[in-house]
């Protein structure tokens, strides 16, 4: 068997590996600005035509976005998030919502299982937030507290995987908790049932945890029907 011998990574590879590391770690954060074009190459060590070529296929795989007249921005973490995101948009809010149960069932099994005091702490403050912009009759504060009420319990699984897939599906989360608040007649149903949610969390109740994200994710799908 003929054996090839390995290619060394080109400069433009280097560097897009480089960029690629630096937005998975949090270093350049989603919705940032990257560095001017100077400071990238004298820290990358590289020509003008090689960092371009670098950004333009980082542009390309949907990792960074370029706006005319204000720059390059960090748009995703990863270009498996992007491929990911361009799947969800394609999908119909049923199938979206039969991911987000998979994925928010067992994101609050491992959390009940997982969670320490700076977890409950966020869940507590957030479940707050919900109940008084329920009581306030703000929707838009409702729907935004909620949201964070959902990544606090996902990011109590502790596991990194599960909390970046949910992290990719938070356009079709922001979707699904629209129509939820706009069918009033389930809003309360709504925050009742993450208030059990968060109280079955915090007490490590693993059963009453998965009823809790079963039986809310079932009045949706009914509602859709």
């Amino acid at each position: 068997m003929a054996i090839s011998k390995a290619n060394r990574l080109s400069l433009v590879e280097q560097v897009v590996s480089q960029i690629e590391t630096l937005i998975e770690s949090g270093e350049w954060e989603i919705g940032n600005q990257i560095p001017p074009e100077m400071d990238l190459i004298k820290h990358f060590d590289v020509s003008r035509n090689t960092l371009r070529e670098a950004i333009r296929s980082l542009v390309y795989a949907g990792l960074l976005v370029t706006k005319q007249g204000k720059g390059t921005f960090v748009k995703s973490t990863s270009s498996l998030g992007v491929a990911f995101q361009r799947r969800i948009q394609r999908s119909s809010l049923f199938e979206t919502l039969e991911v987000r149960h998979a994925l928010e069932r067992e994101g609050a099994q491992l959390a009940a299982l997982r969670r320490d005091q700076e977890d409950i702490k966020k869940l507590r403050f957030h479940i707050t937030a919900c109940r008084i912009a329920a009581e306030e009759k703000d929707i838009k504060a409702y729907e935004q507290s909620d949201i964070q009420l959902h990544k606090s319990i996902m990011g109590s699984s502790h596991n990194a995987l599960l909390i970046d897939l949910y992290e990719h599906m938070e356009d079709s989360l922001h979707e699904s908790i629209h129509q939820i608040v706009r069918m009033s007649s389930e809003a309360n149903f709504h925050l009742s049932i993450h208030c059990t949610l968060v109280e079955a969390i915090i007490e490590r109740d693993v059963k009453r945890a998965t009823e809790a994200v079963n039986e809310y994710i079932a009045q949706f799908k009914k509602s859709l029907k």
